[in-house]
């Protein structure tokens, strides 16, 4: 069995009990008022995604093996609160400094940037709940232990996440082709950076929530990076910004 997957009823049922973190439950489809509502109420209680499927696809996920219709992916670590991110940077008396990830679906993505992070300093990171790359075994290794230090939170509509940040205080920045120079920005205060999908970039309605798109100078031939290597450019200008802020303020 995978690690990072319980099946069975009554193995899933135990772990939702135990209140470990998990990513997402997979049912074969059913019909309303099926047998497992006792379980998607739980999960609905909790804010645990879930996904209706074909038996064939359970079928291969377990290699066959008895599933009872049912297959939980455990979390690598628990999920955290914007709240937390705001509650850490009061507490360090910092300005928030948070990263937003739109649709990122490769793990090694998302545990790169979490290193990242943690190395800057920054609060937290804030991931949708579809569409997304989770905390999953592979995310964790890639981090090299980061997931464990820094806060991560699933949000179920990032545009309203995004405009709650803004009403706190917090200055969007939106990584997006055809922006103003980051190093040419001032990237100081309260800041939300935005990276966007590895193939459409920040969609639509997210880039149109941005305060400021913000790009990347390409002297090469190719137009674009990676997004976790791209991300962590912008963090760290935000990095130095902040540090050459605070030196230049320093007595």
């Amino acid at each position: 069995m995978n690690d990072e997957m319980v099946f069975g009823k009554n193995p899933v049922l135990e772990l939702l009990k135990s209140g470990k973190p998990v990513n997402k439950v997979l049912f074969v489809t059913e019909g309303p008022g099926g047998r497992n509502q006792d379980i998607i109420s739980l999960l609905r209680e909790r804010s645990i995604p879930y996904q209706f499927v074909d038996r064939q696809s359970l079928d291969r996920l377990t290699n066959r093996e008895r599933h009872q219709g049912m297959l939980a992916y455990i979390a690598a670590r628990e999920y955290a609160s914007v709240e937390d991110m705001l509650a850490l940077a009061e507490e360090r008396q910092e300005a928030p400094f948070i990263l937003m990830l739109d649709e990122i679906e490769d793990p090694h993505n998302l545990g790169a940037l979490l290193r990242t992070v943690d190395a800057v300093g920054a609060h937290g990171v804030i991931i949708p709940k579809r569409r997304s790359v989770t905390l999953t075994g592979t995310v964790a290794k890639t981090s090299a232990g980061a997931v464990e230090h820094v806060l991560v939170a699933r949000v179920s509509n990032l545009v309203q996440t995004l405009q709650e940040l803004k009403k706190k205080g917090c200055w969007v920045s939106g990584a997006e082709a055809g922006g103003k120079v980051a190093f040419e920005a001032d990237l100081t205060g309260s800041r939300v950076i935005v990276i966007g999908s590895e193939g459409k970039g920040i969609s639509r309605l997210l880039r149109e929530n941005c305060d400021e798109l913000v790009s990347l100078p390409m002297r090469g031939k190719v137009s674009s990076l990676n997004a976790s290597v791209a991300g962590s450019v912008m963090l760290y200008e935000v990095l130095r910004q902040r540090t050459d802020r605070t030196t230049k303020t320093s007595p």
